[in-house]
């Protein structure tokens, strides 16, 4: 199962937002604006339009800790979408279901939520899925199972009581279910999935 291993920092500082990668400590959160690397801020150029493009689809892959070769499969089933293909290709990541852990603050990070369903520690409509890329449908129920459930930051987030969940999620204690399918209003990624489309339609 491959999976970026390296410094989530630098790929925060990068891009120039917090992608929710880890927690952030504030000396870091200032430093959010500077490059990473020796230069920093002096490192700067102009950005062409093709680079823009790449730096999006960048930060998306970041953001839900996608490779490229995964990213451009939900690009191509996007495409062949009836539906607007940026807006599909978002609303396909949101429901991959290490994702959906995250947004139900079941897990603190989305790569503390993939190890939760990787190491069988979530069900779906009662049984066990361990595929961090497995699609949820609407009326998905998503449990954790108790082991997890008793995980220190796993439970503290489990208790929290002000909480925001999506729209199209719903979540009482350890368990949630999918209301709806996501649409683009109900995805809050800073994201302009546009960008993206025009870099793999060139």
């Amino acid at each position: 199962m491959a999976r970026y291993t390296g410094p989530k920092n630098k790929i925060a500082r990068r891009e120039g937002v917090n992608l929710g990668l880890k927690t952030l400590p504030p000396k870091v959160e200032k430093r959010l604006g500077v490059l990473p690397g020796q230069h920093g801020k002096k490192g700067r150029r102009k950005v062409s339009e093709f680079g823009l493009q790449l730096r999006e689809k960048q930060k998306v892959k970041s953001i839900y800790g996608v490779l490229e070769k995964q990213f451009r499969k939900y690009f191509v089933i996007a495409a062949k979408s009836k539906s607007a293909t940026g807006e599909t290709l978002l609303t396909i990541l949101e429901r991959r279901l290490d994702n959906v852990v995250y947004r139900l603050g079941m897990a603190p990070t989305r790569a503390a939520a993939r190890q939760i369903v990787a190491h069988r520690h979530v069900l779906v409509n009662n049984k066990k899925v361990n595929i961090p890329a497995y699609l949820v449908k609407a009326d998905d129920v998503i449990v954790l199972d108790n082991k997890a459930s008793s995980i220190p930051e796993v439970k503290k987030l489990l208790a929290e009581q002000n909480m925001t969940i999506p729209s199209w999620l719903i979540k009482k204690g350890g368990a949630g279910k999918v209301v709806k399918i996501p649409t683009r209003a109900d995805i809050d990624a800073t994201v302009t999935e546009q960008l993206i489309v025009e870099f793999y339609s060139r």
